[in-house]
């Protein structure tokens, strides 16, 4: 069956400890993991400067906002909602980039404050001409090509919207003109993952787009860092992405005289495996004989939806205080009333069940589910079922714990209510 799998950095010591102190579920991420993974990427090849920009959307408490900005990260957000909560953590609003599906009512006073912006379409572009004329703007391409394992985190190509297609390049420069507006950033996002094949093409495909707009001074290549969560899954190596990447730079330098600013916004590789999810057992069933063995924890969709809408796969582990070394089949499920709160469904495909070999399940187990950093507080059907959202902490440098969130309060579900 295999050795069973090991929890990234929490013991049953911990767990009990910090399920004392607040309760579970609960979000747990591990500063040690968080600092170095960052160092990582202000570590990444660059020919003529680098500006990291952290992907907010992936986790975006404050604690971890303010952690990043201190390492000299910047921001990129995905919505106007996103901008004013980093400038509520502190973030400077000039070392903020917004790009968004959609804009903010309030764009006018943002850009005023300083917030630089991608325009992500021709009406974003149109928009961003009508507020700040003779002004500098980014502008997202979508190149023609993405990366992404489903047509669910494909950020390029033609079946996705995010960006204008690479084909309006003449639209946009009349868009410029009209409001003589500066491109001064081009901006694109594919899903590049660990290849370096695929970024040294994602940065051709760029330059390709750079050239055509004399004026622009930065290339951002986006995020998009294959992490790998279970243990048999690689993850990136930015050093070896990176050189290639590095070489064309200078290959454009030599050729033009243009020597151009790198950014990256990486979310996931900064924070998924620098988190986990702890919860308990509250219950073992099964389906007799041809069915399956089932855990129920006190968590779910509520607080890790990956599984349920991607078919994601995430390290799973039972902490228990006297192990009997029995070990069973099980598929671990969620707290809602919904067939599809599955923690263990097949691999990319959330409509099959899959079983993971674990310890032998009693009521009142731990449970730790890691690679949960990365969309997971983040990105949840929140209040499904009346579950409060949970509590996160931060397990700092010096293993002292850091109460960073508090748990919703029941009655505040409804406090909005009229």
């Amino acid at each position: 069956m295999g050795d069973p799998i090991q929890p990234r950095f929490l013991d049953f010591t911990m767990a009990e400890r910090m399920a004392e102190a607040h309760g579970t579920p609960l979000y747990i991420y591990d500063e040690a993991t968080l600092r170095a993974n960052a160092e990582a990427v202000l570590a990444f090849p660059n020919a003529y400067g680098l500006t990291a920009r952290y992907a907010m959307k992936a986790s975006p408490n404050a604690a971890i906002l303010k952690l990043f900005a201190g390492m000299g990260f910047h921001i990129d957000a995905s919505s106007g909602h996103e901008a004013h909560r980093a400038m509520a953590a502190g973030i400077e609003a000039h070392k903020i980039s917004l790009s968004a599906q959609e804009l903010p009512v309030d764009l006018g006073d943002l850009l005023e404050a300083g917030m630089e912006m991608n325009a992500c379409s021709l009406a974003q572009l149109e928009r961003f001409g009508q507020l700040r004329p003779g002004g500098s703007v980014g502008l997202r391409f979508n190149p023609g090509a993405g990366s992404g394992g489903n047509n669910r985190t494909n950020v390029g190509g033609p079946s996705s919207s995010f960006g204008i297609w690479h084909e309006w390049v003449p639209q946009v420069k009349e868009i410029l003109q009209r409001y003589q507006l500066t491109a001064v950033r081009i901006h694109t996002h594919i899903g590049s993952g660990s290849d370096p094949q695929v970024w040294l093409k994602v940065a051709r495909m760029n330059f390709d787009l750079v050239r055509q707009f004399p004026d622009v001074a930065t290339l951002n290549l986006g995020g998009g860092y294959k992490v790998g969560r279970m243990p048999e899954e690689a993850s990136t190596d930015l050093q070896v992405v990176g050189q290639p990447v590095k070489a064309k730079f200078e290959e454009f330098a030599a050729e033009t005289g243009r020597e151009i600013h790198l950014e990256v916004e990486p979310g996931t590789f900064l924070v998924a495996n620098a988190g986990a999810l702890l919860a308990k057992v509250q219950d073992v069933v099964s389906t007799g004989k041809g069915g399956y063995d089932f855990i129920k924890l006190d968590t779910g969709m509520t607080e890790l939806l990956r599984p349920s809408i991607y078919g994601a796969q995430h390290p799973i582990s039972l902490l228990q205080n006297d192990p009997a070394g029995s070990r069973k089949d099980y598929v671990v499920v969620g707290h809602c009333c919904e067939s599809g709160d599955i923690l263990t469904p097949a691999p990319g495909d959330p409509e099959l069940l899959a079983t993971r070999c674990l310890p032998e399940a009693e009521i009142g187990d731990f449970c730790v589910i890691d690679g949960a950093g990365a969309y997971a507080s983040a990105m949840t059907p929140k209040h499904y079922n009346s579950y409060p959202e949970a509590a996160e902490v931060m397990l700092q440098s010096d293993g002292t714990p850091r109460l960073i969130r508090r748990r919703q309060k029941l009655e505040d579900i409804w406090a909005n209510e009229v």
